[in-house]
This record gives structure tokens, C-alpha cells and sequence, in this order.
């Protein structure tokens, strides 16, 4: 039986933490559910998720959707595309079966690729080289969740590109039934041997996004994510800032500041450090630009918000004298002054 295989490559990236990346996990079970109620589908689609953050893995390898289970999606540092995409053109290499002169092989691959950010790293090698192996013999379909990513860049892998206005969980919902749909079409057409195309159809948060209108956009900025390490559990966790636009308070000015509020602390594991670039450049923000601190997600520290001489963000309780989890020096510590200081920043 000649397989259709759809490959998932997805940003975990920071900015991913939260209700993104859970509404993502919930997605691809619901996608499973309603595949596994198709003959088509059940005959032919296999599935394969890849995600990259600062690097790449693959969580699930290429599997019919009788044995897929639903993974739990990691959270990384940085948004290297270039090691997702050359990561997904070996999965390829290695997994899909070609045409030969005596045999049929696989189906076109469908891929769907993921991303809310824009890429921390030069992707003009990875992407020369998708374009000269993979391009034409893929049918990839890059979804960029919200307006902040490089679409211009992302047009140079496709062109089917399509923005997707994530507002709330409903928005996720309907999105990946139109994903669901899309595969279930894609394995009634390939038996019946017809071309790929996409229905947008039922689904309005989404629209394909006019290559003719676009340029170059500058580093996105939507959001600010830090690291920090429980002192109590030695757990890393992610502080997580969205940006928004505040009205100045000076009588007769009307301006606006960006500034960060704060969405909240999550706790991750140290498949966050495999899936982060340690050799990037570090990049700071002031403190005076984020708006909230959370209590540690951990243990409930009171403050998660505490940085040590060497740099590292972590949580205090009240103790009169606390130890770093990252260099383990004991030190007290008190509230800086109003000014602010300078916070290491991830690369999102």
C-alpha cells in the first residue's frame, strides 16, 4: 500500500509556552480521533511530528495513525529554522520511499509547518537547500500563527502560505479540524490520483497570505521570554511577557510606550536545554520595560523574579540568605532601586 506521509514541523520556541503550545498538543489528538474514522486516511496517512526550537528532534518518528500516540511537545530556546528544516529534509531522505522503474513509491509528503516567531539564525543556506532537494517533490503548507513572523522569508518555501489569527481556544479548535480535513481530502484525492489544493473553506481565522505585498520585516518583538531555575526543586521554568502599548500619563502628549505585561510562569523540564542553541549571542532587556512578576511555578516561592551575580534568574522565599541553582553561590539579596536592571533575555 503506498502511504501518504504528513510531516508536522512545529516552532516550540518560548514564545510557544503556555495556551499555544497545549491548544497544539490538543489539536493533533483531535486530528488523530477524526482520522482514525476515515477508510481513506486509515489506509494511507502516516504521520510524522518534528519540532525545532534552538535545534531540532523528532518526537514522533513516521507511523501509521492505527499505532500514533499523541505526544507531549517540549519547549526550547531560540527559533532556528534552518535546523528544523534540514533536520525535516533528512527525515525525508531517510523515510520516504521513492518511485523506481518497477515500483510506485510513497505519495507526495504534505507538510505542515508551525511558527508564531521570527527565525534567530541565517536560513539562507537551509532554505537553498529545501529549495533544491525538497520544494517541488513536498507539498508544504506554512501556517504562520499571528502576524509577527517573517512572512517574506517563509514565502521563500512556499507558496502556500497561510496566516492564522490564533485568538482563543475556539480559534485553535476550528483550525485544526481545517487541518484534519485537509489530510482526509489529501488521501481521497491521491487515490484518486488528482492534484493537491487547498479548501479554505470553514475556516475563518485563517486566510492565504498575498505574496505580491510583502517585505521585509524587522526582528519580531512580540513577546519576551526569560529562564529561570526553581532554587527549591532545581527546575528550570520560563517567565513569559506579551507586548503591549501603554498611553502616556504626561497631561497634553498623546503618545504610546511598548512595554511587556506579564502572562504568567511555567514550569518545563531540561528537554528545554537539549532543544536550545548555547552558543547565541545573549541579549538583555531592562526591567523597567516588564509590567508584573510572577510567584515561582515550581514551589511557590513568593518571587521568581530574583537574579544572582552571575547573571542566572531564579526564585527566592524568605530566607535571610538563599543559594543560586545555577552557580550555587549563597548570597542576601534585596529589591533594586528604581531604575531597573538589565535581565538576560531568551531568544524567542
Amino acid at each position: 500500500m503506498r502511504r501518504l506521509p504528513v510531516y508536522f514541523l512545529v516552532d516550540v520556541s518560548e514564545s510557544m509556552v503556555g495556551e499555544p503550545i497545549l491548544n497544539v498538543e490538543k489539536g493533533i489528538r483531535d486530528i488523530i480521533t477524526e482520522l482514525k474514522t476515515d477508510p481513506s486516511a486509515l489506509e494511507t496517512v502516516h504521520i510524522s511530528i518534528v519540532v525545532f526550537a534552538g535545534k531540532a528532534k523528532t518526537i514522533v518518528p513516521l507511523q501509521d495513525i492505527v499505532t500514533f500516540y499523541p505526544p507531549k511537545f517540549p519547549i526550547g530556546g531560540g527559533t532556528s529554522l534552518s535546523n528544523g528544516l534540514y533536520h525535516l529534509i533528512d527525515e525525508l531522505q531517510r523515510n520516504i520511499v521513492p518511485n523506481t522503474s518497477t515500483t510506485k513509491g510513497d505519495w507526495k509528503p504534505l507538510v505542515f509547518l508551525l511558527t508564531d516567531g521570527c527565525p534567530t539564525d541565517d536560513t539562507s543556506s537551509a532554505i537553498e537547500n529545501w529549495s533544491n532537494t525538497w520544494k517541488s517533490r513536498c507539498n508544504l503548507i506554512c501556517i504562520s500563527f499571528g502576524g509577527h513572523t517573517d512572512q517574506l522569508l517563509l514565502s521563500k518555501l512556499t507558496d502556500n502560505l497561510l496566516q492564522f489569527d490564533n485568538a482563543d481556544s475556539g480559534s485553535y479548535k476550528r483550525f485544526f479540524e481545517w487541518v484534519s480535513a485537509s489530510i482526509r481530502i489529501s488521501s481521497e484525492r491521491v487515490d484518486a490520483d488528482k492534484e493537491f489544493n487547498i479548501d479554505m473553506r470553514g475556516n475563518e481565522e485563517l486566510s492565504i497570505v498575498d505574496l505580491r505585498k510583502l517585505s521585509k520585516q524587522s526582528i519580531d518583538d512580540n513577546y519576551v521570554v526569560l529562564t529561570g531555575k526553581c532554587q527549591t526543586t532545581q527546575r528550570p521554568y520560563l517567565i513569559k511577557y506579551h507586548k503591549v502599548f501603554i498611553n502616556s500619563e504626561i497631561e497634553y502628549l498623546d503618545f504610546q510606550t511598548k512595554q511587556y505585561q506579564l502572562v504568567g510562569g511555567f514550569q518545563i523540564d531540561e528537554s528545554y536545554f537539549e532543544l536550545s542553541d548555547k552558543y547565541k549571542e545573549k541579549v538583555s532587556i531592562n526591567t523597567e520595560e516588564l509590567i508584573g512578576a510572577p510567584s515561582c511555578p515550581c514551589c511557590g516561592n513568593q518571587y521568581a523574579f530574583a537574579v544572582c551575580s552571575c547573571g542566572g534568574l531564579h526564585c527566592i522565599g524568605n530566607n535571610r540568605v538563599n543559594t543560586c541553582p545555577w552557580c550555587k553561590i549563597e548570597a542576601e539579596y534585596g529589591f533594586g532601586g528604581g531604575d531597573g536592571f538589565n535581565v538576560t533575555r531568551s531568544l524567542g
